[in-house]
This record gives C-alpha cells, structure tokens and sequence, in this order.
C-alpha cells in the first residue's frame, strides 16, 4: 500500500525535542525504512478500524435502538456516552506513559474493548429466546457501548502519543489526510452495504445487525493486528527517524521523568484558551448533530437503506476535502481551514429546517447537507487533531491530549444530552429550536478562535488579515 510518502519520509528526521534547551537529550533513532512500514500498517490499521467503528456505531446502532422502541432522550444517553468515556483519557494517559511500551498497552486496552461487542450478540441471542424484552435489551446496549469507550478511552491518548512519535511534524496534515481518506473510502463502501443489508435481511433487522456486528468485532480484532507492525516506542525514550544510511544503528537514552503536567498545563495560557474553544464549539456541535438521522428514521420514517446510503455521502464529502486540506494545513497551518469549515457548520443545523419528504428534499437537499457536513467534519476534525499535536507539550503529549479529550468528552456528552432533552418538549418547539440554538452556539464557539494565541505571536485574525497566508496557499511546491 503506497502511500506516496517514501521520498518525503526520507528527507525529514522524526524528532521530539523538548521545547526548553535544558530538556533536549540524545534521541533514539529509528531508520527510516521502519518509519515508512509502520506508516503504511498504521493506514491499514485505520482501514479495518473504520469497518469496526461504522458496524458497531453510527446510524446502524441508532436504527438498532429505534426498531427496540427507544426514544429521542435515550438516543441522546446512547451518543453521549462515547464522549462521558473520554472522562478517562488523563487516567489512560497518566498509565500509559508509565508503561515502556506503546505497543504492549494499546494491545492490553484494545483488546478488550473491541471483544466486549460479543456480549452483545449474547443480548440479541437472549432477545429472540424472549428472556430480554426491549427496555432491557437497550439497556444491556448502552452498558456494552460504555464499556468499550471506557477501555478505548484509555488507550486513545497512548496511541496518539505513538502516532505522534512516529509521523513528521512537517507530514502530518498530508499523512492523516492520506489515512483519513483510506478510512473513509472504507466507510463509505461498508456504510452502503451493510444498511441494505440489514434492511432486507430475510429474518428481520435486528438479526441483520447481529451479522454486521460479528464482521465488525472480526475487522476490529484485525486492525489491532496491523499494529504489531508498527515501530513500538518507549515513552521513556525519545524517537528520531535515522537521518540517512551511514547514520549508526538504533540507539535509545533514558530521559528523565518529565515535571508535572499539571504544573505544565496550569502554566500554558495557550493551551487553556485551546480548551475553552474546543469544548465550546463541542458542546455547540452535539447540541444536534446526533439527532440528524434520528429525525430522517423517526419523525420523516425513511428507511434505514436509505438513510445509510446518505450517510455514505459523508465519507465521499470526506474522500474529496481530506487530502487537499491535509496538504493546505501543511502549508498555511490549521486555524484558517478550521474557521472556515466551522461557518459551514455553522449555518447547516438552520438547513435541516427546510428538509421535508419531497422530492427535491429526498434527491438533492439532503445528499447535499450530507456531503456539506462530511466535507467540513473532515477539515474539522483534522485540522483539530493537528493544532493539538501542534500545542502540545513535548514532555506531556499523551497528558495533554488524555485533558483534552476529557473536555470534549464532557462538554460533547453535555451537548447531546442537552438536546435529547430540548427534542422531547414540545413546547419549545422539538427539533426545530434545537437546531437554531445548536447554530447560534456554534458561531459564539468559533470567536475566541479568532483572538487565540501563543505568547509574542501574532493572531490568527491578525494572520488572516496581512494575506501571506493566500501566498502559501498557492504554492504548489511540496518542499518542507
């Protein structure tokens, strides 16, 4: 699998250095050989991960709780919990760096939270035995997505730390565009097939989830596997790519334990404006985008088939904007794309209220909010991943990122529950109100963005106005 990255691999050495001259200390070095390998088995890990994540979530999860009766309060509990399970992150970031393996600990917490679904099966199995009803099914539900987030929870912090290890600073908006795409072109191909699967599956829905989950739970057990060919780290060590072929084997040093990252955190003013921002505009965004497909297969019945087959537009959306906005982070840096793709997101809560079941609202609005909403969450969602490894402490990353996912799992998890409220009270108008509260919110999340900034350097909306960014952007050379 090339990923078009073995000249710029070549030319770049993967450095860590502290950011204080007194923390710099002899790194290990890796050759780049083995770089390469493990960015291309990270890619096909993220292939079989999104075969997992899409079969064992999204819109096939949610039709699962709404053929058992659930209502909107609890389709907002059933979203809400993958973000209360980020509350963990700093306990699995705090682990993790005391470990001496990145690799070993992923295994040790993946594992598991990716067999956990098998219970589910047991509860589906239970349920056509007739010894769980549909209360205690969607119950049993919810207790095996917390369980799974709780685990990945605690090792999403390592397995970024790793990534950031491993990936070029200078790379890293092309490579996660490159693996993101991968990733969604997956998406977008199991996303369509399994929903009509499961739509026209001969002995009825719940029975065709059942099959979608054990391909899921199988292709989740297989991307883990992909990561045993990945270079390991020792976060005890720091890691450099080998700068070139006469360059001395791998070596390693002990560095010495790192400060509090609490102290660190307590002191860095700009990574506390980061987190206000973030789980601001968290908050703001799942006010209401988990009830978008709710309101197409509850309140406008369309059929699951469909409704996955609009979600897939979301990975085609993706397959088109993440590689040029990996590339265009690269070059003019993430707060522009992030501005941007966040206006968009903004005005399309306030678009979902002229959506009806016409014809033109069927064939034309809604592929067309979906392909808006995918192209932007990928700008988003990349350009958000890379300012954290961009702000984030040398000696701390695993701490910083496990604190950040923790507030945007809290904030996000608020968000959601928020508006499962909001939708179930008529009076305040359902859905529609939510909706131009979710897009007011989001606007006010998108200023401090705006102002936010390092210490001595200029702003971003001082940035934005003197237009040297518009001459980095039209520069098509691939140099570093």
């Amino acid at each position: 699998m090339d990923l078009g990255l073995n000249t710029a691999v070549n030319a770049i050495p993967i450095e860590l250095q502290a950011e204080d001259e007194r923390d710099r200390v002899a790194p290990a070095r890796v050759p780049t050989s083995e770089i390469r390998r493990s960015l291309k088995a990270s890619s096909i890990d993220g292939v079989f991960a999104a075969i997992f994540s899409n079969l064992t979530g999204g819109v096939l999860l949610s039709n699962f709780l709404v053929d058992l009766q659930a209502h909107s309060f609890e389709i907002g509990i059933l979203a809400a919990i993958p973000m209360l399970a980020n509350i963990v992150q700093p306990l699995g970031a705090w682990w993790g760096d005391r470990s001496s393996s990145r690799q070993h600990f992923c295994t040790r917490i993946y594992v598991p939270a990716r067999l956990v679904w098998v219970f589910l099966l047991l509860g589906i199995f239970l349920y056509y035995q007739h010894r769980l009803d549909d209360r205690s099914l969607a119950i049993w539900t919810m207790v095996v997505v917390a369980l799974s987030h709780i685990l990945a929870g605690l090792g999403s912090p390592t397995w970024l730390g790793w990534m950031a290890a491993l990936v070029p600073r200078q790379l890293r908006g092309r490579y996660f565009g490159i693996r993101n795409t991968a990733a969604n072109l997956t998406s977008l191909i199991v996303v369509s097939i399994a929903g009509f699967l499961v739509a026209n599956y001969p002995d009825g829905e719940l029975a065709g989830f059942a099959i979608a989950l054990i391909v899921g739970i199988v292709a989740g057990v297989i991307s883990l596997l992909c990561q045993w060919q990945m270079v390991d780290v020792n976060p005890q060590e720091r890691v450099t790519a080998k700068p070139s072929k006469n360059a001395p084997p791998t070596t390693a040093e002990n560095i010495a334990p790192p400060t509090s990252a609490i102290a660190t955190i307590g002191q860095d003013r700009h990574f506390q404006g980061f987190l206000w921002c973030f789980g601001a505009w968290t908050f703001a965004l799942n006010l209401s985008a988990p009830f978008f497909n709710l309101y197409l297969l509850q309140d406008l019945a369309i059929d699951v088939g469909w409704v996955t087959l609009y979600n897939s537009l979301t990975s085609v959306a993706n397959l088109a904007f993440l590689i040029p906005f990996g590339r265009w982070s690269d070059r003019i840096g993430n707060r522009l794309p992030l501005v941007v793709m966040g206006l968009a997101m903004t005005v399309l809560p306030l678009l979902w209220l002229g959506i009806g079941t016409d014809s033109l609202s069927l064939w034309i609005g809604l592929p067309l909010l979906f392909i808006l909403n995918g192209g932007a969450t990928a700008a988003i969602e990349l350009c958000i991943n890379n300012l954290q490894l961009e702000i984030a402490h040398d000696r701390h990353q695993s701490q910083y990122f496990g604190i950040a996912a923790a507030i945007a799992g809290i904030t996000g998890a608020a968000g959601t529950v928020a508006g499962g409220g909001l939708a179930t009270i008529d009076a305040l108008g359902g859905l529609t109100s939510l909706f131009v509260i979710s897009s007011l919110l989001r606007l006010l999340s998108l200023i401090p963005l705006l102002l936010l900034k390092h210490e001595g350097e200029r702003s971003f909306l001082e940035r934005l106005l003197d237009f040297s960014w518009l001459l980095n952007l039209t520069n098509r050379s691939d140099s570093i």
